[in-house]
């Protein structure tokens, strides 16, 4: 295995799963990490990596994880933090049950997992972090989703601070925003969104594809090209940034 090693959280599916691929195609040998762990298998098997069960919300496996890969491979050089979750429903009617199934897989998983190859990065000499955010995490314009925005948020931030604390070690961190992108996660969020505001699905989606300057919803494709964008040398001075992936859905 000569190519850099890279690990890819919620990697079973969506967004991960794209991601994942991406990277193999690019000459990465590529670890999918998901709690579905016959999910993680599948990707692995059609990328010729491996699968690695995780719960991001568990810091001992976290911690766990990373150090296995550096043990196996003798490197670790990209980590991915993908693993997410949402739920739609009003502010008013969210429990705190909610906010904190939420923000401990958004938030503290994101955390504790990219902390944990941080560690291993900044022992073997430098790496690269990239953070799944979202066009949540730049705007609290989005309806249903308080819980969401407030994690997301926190992503961008997090980044932002990972970055300028892991330069002196040689590790560069940046995330990504996506927007309205088709992956089984919208499938949810369009009923969700239907059934909340009393329309029907159809509807929902020609919404999110009007507020899309570039008149589609987004692939997961899209989003694992900027990913691999900036987990490749083309990226080489850039950290601390969250990359909008989103057609022009939001702009700043």
């Amino acid at each position: 295995m000569d190519g850099p090693v890279a690990v890819v959280t919620g990697g079973g599916s969506g967004i991960g799963a794209a991601v994942s691929r991406e990277l193999a195609s690019r000459g990465h040998y590529v670890v999918v990490s998901d709690r579905d762990a016959d999910a993680a298998a599948s990707v692995a098997d059609e990328v010729a990596g491996e699968a690695l069960p995780l719960d991001v919300t568990d810091i001992v496996a976290c911690r766990s994880a990373a150090e296995g890969v550096a043990e196996r491979h003798g490197r670790l050089d990209v980590w991915v933090s993908n693993a997410g979750v949402s739920r739609m429903l009003r502010f008013l009617d969210a429990e705190e049950a909610d906010y904190d199934f939420t923000l401990d897989v958004n938030l503290k998983g994101a955390f504790f997992a990219s902390q944990a190859a941080a560690r291993v990065m900044a022992r073997l000499g430098g790496g690269i972090i990239v953070n799944v955010a979202s066009m949540a995490g730049k705007q609290g314009r989005v309806p249903f989703l308080a819980d969401y925005v407030a994690s997301k948020f926190g992503v961008v931030g997090l980044t932002q601070a990972m970055a300028f604390e892991l330069a002196p070690h040689g590790i560069r961190v940046n995330s990504v925003c996506p927007g309205f992108v088709a992956t089984p996660m919208q499938v949810r969020e369009l009923a969700w969104e239907a059934e909340l505001r009393g329309m029907p699905i159809d509807d929902v989606r020609a919404s999110w594809v009007a507020d899309t300057p570039m008149g589609r919803l987004e692939t997961p494709e899209d989003v694992a090209v900027a990913v691999a964008f900036l987990a490749g040398p083309d990226a080489r001075f850039i950290t601390g940034e969250s990359l909008a992936v989103n057609g022009g859905a939001y702009m700043d």
